[in-house]
């Protein structure tokens, strides 16, 4: 590409975000914690304001204060589609943009779309919306944040399996919390206003218990937070010229660690709003022809995730792991590198420990941070 060619592209971006609708989502710790009603509250102001406001997809639960909100407002008819032997409804991603409102609700920003739609996750209809122009406002619940995917089953030994990734999120021009106390959310799941009477001792005995809606409620609160820094740091000039952090994370075809390390390494990143890249070296012994094919599979997987979650994916080939990470510090100017726990076992020690003390002294050397992420 050329130079002119570069300048263009990056004129031809401006020009595709002044265009872009805006975003606001809602954020809360758990279901029932009232995102859909302050939705649609804010729906019935806007439109009493003379805004084109539609529904297009609003999940009531059948909560009666909820659905009493439903009503008076514009509602786009969702799409009927059958799908083993059940018809079923999905948000009407064309008609919305056929319609071309002021502003559309979409709720359930993390849900997975019937197989056959056009988009496979919601969100990404969200990103289809906002990029015809049309404003959006949304919802989502923290447990479905990808980067926080390991805390929230730390949490709550729940394995969230929809989720939204991060840039996602760091897209919206508003991130609103919606918030309540423990003891005020356990008390409208036990007045019936989050689930039907039949589920309340379940989620009781499981989801919804005290210490895990606090420890919930914390990430939300500090998801809201990081949220808010980025705004000031964007909108307001800070005078003075800190050091542009650029994070690395190396990681290794072993697939848990290298998922927490992205994960940890992608939180990083967005709170000093700040490029960061992710490596893998490929060492001989995992060639094409020698690696086990599920490790493969886990290790594609985990690259995908990272460019989901906006890094910049490098994949380097060599003998020796260290002198490869060395090289892509010193051409990325990276300032911290983040590595997963080591776990030696007795004959690795002997054989890794100089590696490590090697990677310590050379980032030592040139002035570059290691962060070992448990």
């Amino acid at each position: 590409m050329t130079p002119n060619d570069a300048n263009a592209e990056r004129f031809l971006t401006l020009i595709r975000e002044s265009r872009r609708g805006k975003f606001k989502v809602y954020i809360g710790m758990s279901a029932g914690v009232g995102k859909s009603y302050r939705m649609l509250q804010e729906a019935h102001a806007l439109l009493g304001s003379g805004i084109d406001v539609r529904i297009g997809f609003i999940e009531t639960h059948n909560r009666a204060e909820t659905v009493a909100l439903v009503d008076g407002l514009p509602v786009i008819p969702r799409r009927r589609l059958f799908y083993k032997g059940r018809e079923l409804d999905e948000m009407d991603v064309q008609a919305i943009i056929n319609a071309h409102p002021e502003l559309v609700i979409v709720d359930e920003l993390a849900h997975t779309n019937i197989p056959g739609s056009k988009n496979e996750k919601r969100w990404q209809d969200v990103l289809e919306i906002l990029d015809a122009g049309i404003n959006v406002i949304s919802a989502v619940n923290i447990q479905h944040i990808e980067s926080l995917y390991d805390e929230v089953r730390d949490i709550t030994g729940i394995d969230v399996t929809e989720r939204v990734p991060d840039r996602v999120i760091q897209l919206a021009d508003e991130v609103v919390n919606i918030d309540l106390t423990a003891d005020e959310l356990i008390q409208r799941l036990r007045d019936g206003k989050i689930y039907d009477p039949a589920k309340v001792q379940t989620a009781l005995a499981n989801f919804f218990q005290a210490d895990k809606i606090l420890q919930l409620r914390e990430l939300a609160l500090r998801e809201v937070a990081s949220a808010v820094e980025r705004k000031i740091d964007l909108s307001v000039p800070t005078g003075g010229q800190g050091r542009n952090e650029r994070f690395l994370a190396a990681i290794s075809s072993n697939h848990e660690t290298a998922r927490r390390v992205i994960r940890k390494t992608a939180r990083l990143a967005a709170y000093y709003q700040s490029r960061w890249y992710v490596l893998y070296v490929q060492t001989p012994a995992e060639a094409p022809d020698r690696i086990r094919l599920d490790v493969q599979r886990h290790l594609l997987n985990n690259l995908k995730l990272a460019t989901e979650l906006g890094a910049e994916v490098i994949q380097a080939k060599g003998n020796n792991v260290v002198t490869c990470l060395m090289d892509e510090v010193e051409k990325r100017r990276i300032t911290t590198v983040c590595i997963g726990k080591p776990h030696f076992s007795l004959a690795q020690i002997i054989l890794r420990t100089f590696a490590f003390n090697q990677l310590l002294t050379k980032l030592s050397e040139s002035d570059t941070d290691l962060i070992i992420l448990s």
